[in-house]
């Protein structure tokens, strides 16, 4: 029988992991991997170097997992707020959770990073539904396919259905009846109403958890980029725009209200984010409004590794041969000069 390393469990089921786990890597089943589709670009392409999709467990996600184990699903959703200074794991935290809706069969609305439409988004247009708005169509088009990615299996089966009929224009529209998935291909043919697809996927989500007929989990990194200022987003007057001029942010500001049930809200928030040089805290990052948005919420803090999590990461480096013939001299230096920072140890062992 295979010896476990000591830095590794074989415990690979999210809903199992608790305390007992903290500080150990688990894998993740390659094909669950890429349909979860939620790990930021540089642990993909680690994860590919080392063949594996290995995940530390940390204390965060056994906390949020434990609350969602526990909750009365009846009540209104409860929202988490993952938080804590620039590279400490957050986004590697929401994988974990998202791993864990996979197993847990949750309809998963996840948005990777949301800074990324509001500075590097491919198109803008004048909304075709909304009056004074403005569209990133193609954005909201990759998103549908995202959405249909991680979710293809599970809206098969649950075959869930508009509840109303949606006019798109003269000669378009999505009749009562119409299925989940239809609508999705709606919004990815027809690119110019994709905006409004995703409105109404929003709308049509909250009626059917809060109906029973599914469980849904919002998974948003970088939720207080929708609550920052302004945008890198110019009208046609060329000014730039704030956030909530954008349609996108109208639907999930909508899908985080407290205004529906049988689901759960879990968010991050950071300095990147919204290019912010002040405090890590969520109160701070969110603004006046976009905390008494949330509110109530649950805040959990995402710090630095302790030290036996950056001993347990050491381990999986040198097992990986990503670091090799390293003195417990050079391992107690590299601890200093990381201060134990979850990205500013991966970036110290990258490659040349």
């Amino acid at each position: 029988m295979n010896q476990v390393c000591s830095f590794r469990t074989i415990e690979n089921n999210p809903i199992n992991h608790n305390k007992e786990h903290i500080g150990k890597f688990y894998k993740i089943p390659i094909e669950q991997a890429i349909q979860c589709n939620g790990f930021p670009k540089r642990f993909v392409r680690q994860a590919v170097t080392f063949q594996e999709y290995a995940v530390m467990v940390r204390e965060p996600a056994v906390e949020i997992m434990s609350y969602l184990n526990q909750i009365d699903y009846t009540r209104p959703v409860n929202k988490y707020i993952l938080y804590g200074k620039i590279g400490t794991g957050k986004s590697i935290t929401l994988c974990h959770v998202l791993h864990y809706a996979f197993t847990q069969k949750y309809i998963t609305v996840h948005i990777p990073w949301v800074p990324h439409w509001f500075r590097n988004m491919k198109e803008v247009a004048n909304s075709a539904l909304l009056p004074g708005y403005l569209d990133l169509p193609i954005d909201a088009g990759l998103w549908l396919k995202h959405f249909k990615v991680q979710n293809i299996n599970l809206l098969t089966q649950l075959d869930l259905k508009v509840s109303t009929d949606y006019t798109w224009n003269q000669r378009e529209m999505t009749p009562q009846g119409t299925s989940i998935l239809e609508l999705l291909d709606f919004g990815l043919n027809r690119m110019k109403y994709a905006c409004g697809v995703i409105d109404v996927l929003i709308k049509e989500l909250k009626l059917a958890s809060t109906a029973g007929k599914c469980k849904t989990i919002v998974v948003i990194d970088g939720f207080n980029a929708f609550t920052m200022d302004k945008t890198y987003i110019r009208d046609d007057n060329k000014a730039l725009v704030p956030p909530n001029k954008v349609s996108l942010t109208i639907s999930f500001l909508n899908i985080t209200k407290s205004d529906w049930c049988n689901g759960a809200v879990v968010l991050t928030v950071d300095k990147h984010a919204n290019q912010s040089e002040g405090s890590d805290l969520p109160r701070y990052l969110l603004g006046k409004e976009g905390f008494e948005h949330l509110d109530p919420f649950i805040p959990i803090l995402v710090d630095d590794y302790n030290t036996a999590e950056f001993d347990s990461m050491i381990e999986y480096y040198k097992e990986r041969k990503w670091i090799r013939n390293i003195t417990p001299e050079g391992q107690k230096e590299l601890e200093l000069i990381t201060n134990r920072n979850p990205l500013t140890l991966m970036l110290q062992c990258n490659f040349l």
